[in-house]
């Protein structure tokens, strides 16, 4: 049973998603693509923040830097060196950032992870306006949304097996130790900083490969679209909702709140943000640490 639900139902899982958008209308395949992109975004936000406890709001950072990578090059270059060079991009960004700033913690690194994206944001905008003379670009590519479904799905699906795989490794313990106490864990010989480097470069760049398979859907890009803090709020509650130190917690998380997300901008446009920080507001306070922990703290008081 075991094995079952670790490898068989992951898989058929994945082979009727994959099979989806061949019997899907284009709303639905819109959805379905939406919630690809945030099971991603989730999953590589809790690969690092999950353990670790560091709440990273610079998520729309690296998203917006892959997309705006392949809106500039991707009439210069093939689509597999656009998306090659995204990834390095967003690496060496995060390793930048990583080497930075990850001795900081609590509120300071949420300051300035936020903080982080403004900054991006304005100078791709001073950028584009004082050099290019545009503020937005185009993107022309020869992909269909089943082809950019697929590829976020395949993220996806990599980004998941990666956290698995990590997570019975020693950098997987290792991340969880630091969560618990970094006193701790740098007195138990753990190196903090490689440790929390190496877990924020991959999660960065999984960020920023999603941003870059994305952008095509736009078709026209520009530093509000891709730069939209909301997609950092979003990753982070969706997150924390499922359950960010569990394997399958952000995607449980990234499903329904997507669904949510969409009925409100659609049918209330001009309030759906104080509906979203409210929703924000409830799951810290309501479930903490997300809905699969409360599912097994209710099975074990059954129990007793």
């Amino acid at each position: 049973m075991r094995i079952f639900l670790t490898y068989a139902l992951p898989l058929a899982a994945l082979a009727l998603l994959a099979i989806a958008p061949l019997y899907a209308s284009a709303y639905q395949l819109g959805l379905l693509l939406g919630i690809a992109t945030y099971v991603t975004l989730a999953s590589a936000w809790a690969l690092f923040s999950g353990h670790t406890r560091y709440i990273s709001l610079a998520t729309v950072a690296f998203y917006g830097t892959g997309a705006y990578t392949v809106a500039v090059l991707n009439e210069s270059l093939p689509y597999p060196m656009v998306l090659a060079t995204a990834g390095l991009i967003g690496a060496g960004l995060a390793l930048v950032v990583g080497l930075s700033t990850l001795r900081l913690a609590g509120i300071y690194f949420v300051i300035f992870s936020f903080g982080l994206s403004e900054l991006i944001r304005e100078l791709i905008t001073w950028y584009e306006v004082n050099v290019t003379g545009t503020l937005g670009r185009y993107i022309f590519l020869d992909l269909t949304p089943q082809d950019i479904y697929w590829q976020m799905l395949g993220l996806g699906a990599v980004t998941i097996a990666l956290t698995a795989w990590i997570h019975r490794r020693r950098l997987g313990l290792a991340l969880r130790v630091i969560g618990d106490d970094e006193t701790v864990a740098a007195h138990s010989g753990i190196h903090l900083a490689r440790v929390k480097l190496i877990a924020f470069v991959l999660a960065s760049t999984i960020i920023t490969l999603a941003g870059a398979i994305a952008s095509p859907r736009w078709v026209y890009v520009e530093p509000s679209i891709v730069f939209n803090p909301t997609v950092s709020f979003l990753t982070v509650i969706m997150a924390l909702l499922g359950g960010a130190n569990r394997l399958w917690g952000p995607a449980l998380g990234a499903v329904p709140l997507f669904l949510i997300f969409e009925w409100l901008s659609s049918d209330f446009p001009d309030t759906y943000p104080i509906l979203l920080g409210l929703l924000f507001i409830g799951v810290v306070f309501l479930l903490p640490h997300g809905v699969l922990a409360g599912i097994e703290q209710l099975r074990q008081r059954r129990k007793a």
